[in-house]
């Protein structure tokens, strides 16, 4: 993606609400940010760009994403995960009492033998015992295992301790070897810079009057005012609240005097699409990344919860998907429909060889601060 040049910067800026920050992808590196040098030239543009609407096939997915949320609240403690499969939702659920309620409820069953409870417990395990940086884990509950992947930098004695606590879980978790490095991926959506480098708004959002824009933990550590230029001549506003590593957040106030930014994400092909909720995905579901750099991609949800442990830290409850990114995509919008679903982290890989990126959910930066997407 690139960035729009801001004549009325901010207007031009807040029309495409989709940045993330500068940074490589490859080896689990946090904030390894980019140089605020320009996201790539853009022709000035006198008007917002015009909305597209989206497909019946991604509106249907989100509702399904929906569905799923209160299919396995029904299976009770028994649940162990849902996804999406030929357009059907599924449920996984460790008895026959929750599969009859599944199915009578319209959804799908299969039996499993682990409840989500016991692979939260596997989790746990990880956590204590394989927090190495280069590794993640997730649950794919497709599977009924926590998935464990170690990029290229994880040897020796790091991969030795890996694997020990992969066995030591018996069947629970499996690991899997991942080429590149994971890292952060500085730069995205439309570019805003801060600290000397380079990020992508998220989503705009507001609480009352006061309009601010979301975007990664990784970047507004960077820096306390944001601007809409690599100069750092054009303010948009300034950092009100950041949490990174642990979570991967943070949130923008808009300076006093800026137009109202519109509540649309940049899909980078001269048009927009407008965000009229926030969400959480379902296994299986198609997603829409835009970012500053490689502009907009799509993917596959893989896993929701997921751990990753960057050189800075632990990041915990990140949303593991296809989606490809690249250096300067951090931060950038990731939705379906007109629902936002997260935000860029960080990842391994690129878009000419594909990858995984990891998405920190929106809908805690929401509760967080006490603001909506709009």
């Amino acid at each position: 993606m690139r960035s729009s040049t801001l004549g009325r910067r901010a207007t031009l800026l807040a029309a495409a609400c989709g940045m993330a920050a500068a940074g490589a992808v490859g080896t689990v590196t946090t904030a390894t940010t980019a140089a605020a040098t320009p996201a790539g030239p853009a022709a000035p543009r006198a008007a917002a760009p015009a909305a597209q609407a989206a497909a019946p096939a991604e509106l249907a997915a989100t509702r399904a994403a929906a569905a799923a949320g209160a299919l396995e609240a029904g299976a009770g403690a028994s649940a162990a995960g849902s996804w999406l499969e030929d357009g059907r939702v599924v449920v996984a659920v460790t008895d026959r009492a929750a599969a009859a309620r599944v199915r009578a409820a319209g959804g799908t069953a299969r039996l499993v033998a682990r409840s989500a409870a016991q692979l939260a417990g596997a989790q746990r395990h990880l956590d204590r015992t394989a927090a190495v940086p280069g590794t993640s884990w997730a649950v794919d509950p497709r599977t009924n295992r926590v998935v464990v992947t170690a990029d290229e930098s994880v040897r020796g004695a790091d991969l030795a301790t890996v694997t020990a606590a992969v066995r030591a879980l018996r069947g629970a978790a499996v690991l899997e070897r991942t080429p590149g490095t994971l890292s952060t991926t500085l730069a995205g959506g439309e570019a805003v810079y801060g600290g000397g480098g380079r990020c992508s708004l998220g989503f705009n959002v507001r609480s009352g009057s006061t309009y601010s824009f979301v975007t990664a933990g990784h970047c507004t550590d960077l820096g306390s005012t944001w601007y809409a230029n690599s100069a750092q001549t054009a303010v948009l506003g300034s950092r009100t609240g950041t949490s990174f590593p642990g979570d991967d957040y943070g949130i923008v106030r808009y300076a006093a005097g800026q137009p109202t930014a519109p509540g649309s994400v940049s899909l980078y092909n001269g048009s927009t699409r407008d965000i009229t909720g926030a969400g959480t995905p379902v296994v299986g579901q198609t997603v829409y990344r835009s970012g500053s750099t490689t502009g907009l991609h799509s993917g596959t949800v893989q896993a929701l919860n997921a751990t990753v442990n960057y050189a800075e830290g632990s990041v915990r409850g990140l949303i593991r998907t296809t989606v490809c990114a690249e250096p300067g995509d951090s931060g950038g919008a990731l939705f379906a429909g007109n629902t936002a679903l997260g935000l860029t982290s960080g990842g391994s890989g690129d878009c000419r060889r594909g990858g995984t990126t990891y998405f920190q959910p929106v809908t805690e930066v929401l509760s967080r601060y006490g603001v909506s997407v709009y």
